[in-house]
């Protein structure tokens, strides 16, 4: 936790409303996000309750499973929540763009640009909490290697038609909420947490409701208040006015009424299984639909609450600007989209149960490099942010106060200014230490040459004020004058970071197919050698 983080947390609890950790929003929101509020019972995390899904905040899809241990049941919750996300998937895909990429010839060898197809947009998926994108990831893994009577007409237990490409999807949604940055799958609770600091703990953050209340409490009551009411008031039957959803349901919730409707559900079903004539089974079936419908009310009051909340905070998130770099982000999600739906399309397999070592790797360099830029471009974006790293002695901001033209010592030189920053803050610079900044939109590389310390350019020691000295070395230009703007100018304010603005990429990896041994060889080979064949000395 950054030191602008603790203090806003406690400027929190003692002003009784959270405060702003970011002043623009680091997360791109697609105009028409699909909203998904799982529900799950208790002590199965793989048995689906119910859910509300859509993207329609006044029109969402009830989805019910009355017994969650029904293998059928479960299969046609699926196959409804799959006629749900995949035309709106399959509607983002149609619409494509021309986009340039770089790859390399099979037969040269060199980097060469393409033309291909680039999605122009990408459907959005957005959970309540970080457990809804467990959530996702779990049913992902639990669908995609579902096997449907058209594949397998044998496979005993078959899934209905498109439940082995939604999980193939999810798990690609799964996968990329991993990436730092990526706003494909997005848990609510994380990127409003990510903009206001509550008074608070992260854990208790992760209730939607409670963390709205700190940010956007009642008239009249603090957020500390409006939280604590959010977290356990309960009406006159013992049930939280604000239930989670996260997506496990609460023991009195289960307990009083979720429990006692489906025993009754069950009842019915049974009753209706048994019935001798065809008037005992009309009595039999409209128990039965009364239970479920019974079932679907309590799914509903559940998940609404929920509902509504997500909303409510994505209307607080939209009225912060979009970062400059948010859009750059999301542009690497479209790729991401748009190459898993060219994979689909091309007929390949699912994703397999483990990557191979390679692909892990890959997948850890990804992960790390994405870290790093994201962090960097955050604090580009947002001067609140920038505050944090200052304080850590990871940048620096002060007014030009002298610029002195030198030049390198070579047969052709170049100009390398010294330019003399006034600034306040403590950075941690090394001898010719690399700093930089933005220069339209690109960085601009300096060398640390010296501080200046004393009263010789008006510096307050008493206050911690000091003068650093820097030689600029690119982005000048190639004349022996630099290009108008390259170089600051005495009185202008300048930001230099101690961290790169773009991230370099790391060693190549070898193929899947050169993968060494130590790393468990290329992929399909076995691991370890086969046993030796029984003999008739092995038997006693």
């Amino acid at each position: 936790m950054s030191l602008i983080t603790t203090l806003a947390r406690l400027e929190a609890v003692d002003t009784g409303r959270a405060q702003p950790l970011a002043t623009v929003r680091h997360r791109h929101l697609s105009e028409r996000p699909l909203v998904f509020v799982p529900l799950t019972t208790a002590g199965e995390a793989g048995a689906p309750l119910g859910a509300l899904v859509g993207t329609d905040r006044d029109a969402p899809r009830l989805l019910v499973v009355p017994q969650p241990r029904d293998r059928d049941l479960r299969f046609a919750f699926l196959a409804e929540l799959a006629g749900v996300v995949l035309p709106y998937i399959d509607a983002c895909g149609e619409d494509v763009e021309a986009a340039e990429r770089t790859e390399t010839d099979p037969e040269t060898g060199k980097r060469v640009k393409v033309e291909v197809e680039l999605c122009a947009d990408a459907p959005q998926l957005i959970v309540p909490s970080r457990a809804g994108i467990e959530f996702v990831r779990l049913l992902g893994r639990s669908m995609r290697f579902r096997r449907t009577a058209e594949q397998d007409p044998e496979t005993p237990h078959p899934a209905p038609p498109h439940v082995p490409l939604l999980g193939r999807w999810l798990t690609h949604y799964g996968e990329r909420a991993r990436v730092p940055g990526s706003a494909l799958l997005l848990a609510l609770t994380d990127v409003v947490s990510r903009h206001w600091a509550t008074g608070q703990s992260s854990l208790e953050d992760q209730h939607l409701g409670a963390l709205l209340a700190w940010i956007d409490p009642p008239e009249n009551e603090s957020g500390a208040e409006a939280a604590l009411r959010a977290e356990l008031r309960r009406d006159a039957k013992g049930q939280l006015l604000c239930p989670p959803a996260g997506p496990a349901t609460d023991p009195a919730f289960d307990n009083k009424l979720l429990a006692p409707a489906i025993e009754r559900y069950d009842r019915a079903r049974t009753a209706l299984a048994a019935a001798e004539d065809g008037l005992q089974a009309d009595d039999r079936l409209g128990e039965l639909t009364a239970a479920e419908r019974e079932i679907r009310e309590l799914v509903d009051s559940r998940t609404r609450p929920t509902w509504d909340a997500v909303w409510h905070g994505l209307d607080l998130l939209r009225t912060l600007p979009e970062g400059t770099h948010a859009a750059d982000r999301w542009t690497r999600d479209r790729w991401s989209f748009t190459g898993h739906r060219d994979r689909v399309l091309a007929g390949e397999p699912p994703q397999p149960r483990r990557d191979d070592a390679v692909t892990a790797a890959n997948k850890l360099a990804t992960r790390e490099r994405e870290q790093a830029r994201l962090e960097a471009q955050e604090a580009l974006d947002d001067p609140l942010v920038m505050a944090g790293r200052r304080l850590a002695g990871e940048a620096f901001a002060g007014e030009v106060t002298d610029i002195v033209m030198a030049y390198s010592e070579s047969k052709r030189p170049s100009p390398r200014p010294l330019v003399t920053i006034r600034t306040d803050d403590r950075p941690h610079l090394a001898e010719r230490a690399k700093v930089y900044r933005s220069l339209g939109g690109k960085p601009q590389a300096a060398e640390f040459v010296e501080y200046v310390e004393g009263e010789a350019d008006g510096a307050d020691i008493d206050t911690g004020g000091r003068s650093i000295v820097l030689r600029i070395v690119d982005k000048m230009g190639r004349g022996k004058e630099p290009e108008s703007g390259s170089v600051p100018e005495k009185g202008d304010l300048v930001c230099f970071t101690l961290f790169e603005h773009e991230q370099r990429g790391g060693a190549k990896l070898p193929d899947p197919e050169d993968t060494p041994w130590t790393h468990g060889g290329p992929p399909g080979e076995a691991t370890h050698p086969p046993a030796d064949p029984v003999t008739e000395e092995d038997v006693l």
